[in-house]
C-alpha cells in the first residue's frame, strides 16, 4: 500500500520556507566567502583567461625569423623559433624544413647534444629526403667536436666514427663522403693512439698480458693508421719479454716488409739482434695473417 504524503500545517510551511531561504541566502555567503579565500590562496586566481582564437603566423613569417636570429649568431635563439614550424604546421613541408634548420641551428650554436638528437629524428621521420645525408653528417660533427685528447675516455670519437661510416655506407653519392671519409681516418687514428697510450702504460708496469691486448687491437683494427708501426715494434718488444720469440720474429719481419725505412722497424731489428735473433715472418701468425686479409702483407 503506497502512503500518501504528509501534510504540514501553514505555520509549519512557512517556517520550513522561512529557513531554507536563510539557508540558502548563507550558503551563496560562505561560497562568495570560500572564493575569495581560494583566490587568495592561488597565485593564479587573479588573472583572467579569454578564450579566443589567435591567428596563425605565417610560416614564412616564422622561418624568416629563425634565418635573422641565426645571422646574429643567436643559433639557440634560431633553433627555438624553427621549432616552432614543427608546432604550428605538423607533417608539412614547412615542418621538415624547420626540422633541419634547427638541427643545424643547434649545432652552429655548439648545443651539439641536441643537434644529434634532433639530426637523429630528422633521419627516423624522413630517412629518403635530400637532406637525411646532411642531418647525419650534422650528427657525425657534433660527436666529431668533442672528440677528447687520448688521455680521456673516447666515446665520442668510436660514435663519430660509427656515424660517418653509416653516412658513407648509405649515402655513397653524398657530397658528404669525402670529408667523411677523412674524418673516418682521423677518428680512427685517435682511437689507436688511445689503444698505444694504454698499452705503454701497461708495458711500463712489465703487465705484459694487458699490454699485448692493446697493441693486438691497433694492428688487427687500425693497420691504416700512423700508430701501426709502433704497435708492431710493441708486439716485438712484448713477446720477447714473454719468451714468444717466433710472434716476436714475426712482429719485426712484417714491420720491415711494409715500412722498411721506418724507425720503428730499425729498432726492432736491433732488439732481435741484440738477442741474437732475425726478424723471421711465420705465415701461419696472427700478425702476417691480419695483414694479408687487408692487402698489406
Amino acid at each position: 500500500m503506497i502512503c500518501a504524503p504528509k501534510i504540514e500545517s501553514p505555520a509549519q510551511g512557512f517556517s520550513a520556507l522561512r529557513l531554507l531561504r536563510i539557508a540558502f541566502v548563507a550558503g551563496l555567503a560562505l561560497s562568495a566567502a570560500g572564493c575569495s579565500t581560494l583566490e587568495s590562496l592561488n597565485p593564479f586566481g587573479g588573472e583572467k583567461y579569454e578564450t579566443k582564437l589567435l591567428p596563425e603566423e605565417p610560416a614564412d613569417a616564422i622561418y624568416d625569423q629563425g634565418l635573422a636570429r641565426l645571422q646574429k649568431g643567436d643559433g639557440e635563439g634560431a633553433a627555438k623559433k624553427f621549432a616552432e614550424l614543427e608546432k604550428q604546421y605538423p607533417f608539412s613541408a614547412h615542418s621538415r624544413k624547420g626540422l633541419i634548420m634547427q638541427t643545424y641551428s643547434q649545432y652552429q650554436g655548439g648545443q651539439y647534444d641536441d643537434a644529434i638528437a634532433t639530426a637523429q629524428r630528422y633521419i627516423g621521420l624522413y630517412p629518403s629526403s635530400p637532406d637525411a645525408p646532411y642531418a647525419m653528417y650534422l650528427a657525425a660533427m657534433s660527436y666529431y667536436n668533442q672528440v677528447p685528447d687520448i688521455s680521456r675516455d673516447q666515446e665520442r670519437a668510436e660514435k663519430a666514427l660509427q656515424m660517418f661510416t653509416s653516412l658513407v655506407e648509405k649515402y655513397p653519392k653524398s657530397e658528404y663522403v669525402e670529408d667523411s671519409k677523412y674524418k673516418i681516418q682521423v677518428t680512427r687514428d685517435q682511437l689507436a693512439g688511445k689503444e698505444m697510450s694504454v698499452g705503454r702504460f701497461y708495458l711500463t708496469r712489465k703487465n705484459y698480458a694487458a699490454a699485448l691486448n692493446r697493441f693486438r687491437d691497433v694492428v688487427g683494427k687500425y693497420q691504416t693508421t700512423r700508430h701501426v708501426e709502433e704497435a708492431l715494434y710493441r708486439l716485438t718488444e712484448t713477446y720477447l719479454a714473454l719468451g714468444v720469440v717466433h710472434e716476436a720474429q714475426t712482429a719485426a719481419a712484417v714491420l720491415g716488409h711494409n715500412y722498411p725505412d721506418s724507425q720503428w722497424y730499425k729498432d726492432a731489428f736491433a732488439l732481435l739482434k741484440g738477442g741474437g735473433l732475425q726478424p723471421n715472418e711465420d705465415t701461419g701468425s696472427w700478425i702476417s695473417k691480419s695483414f694479408k686479409k687487408l692487402g698489406l702483407g
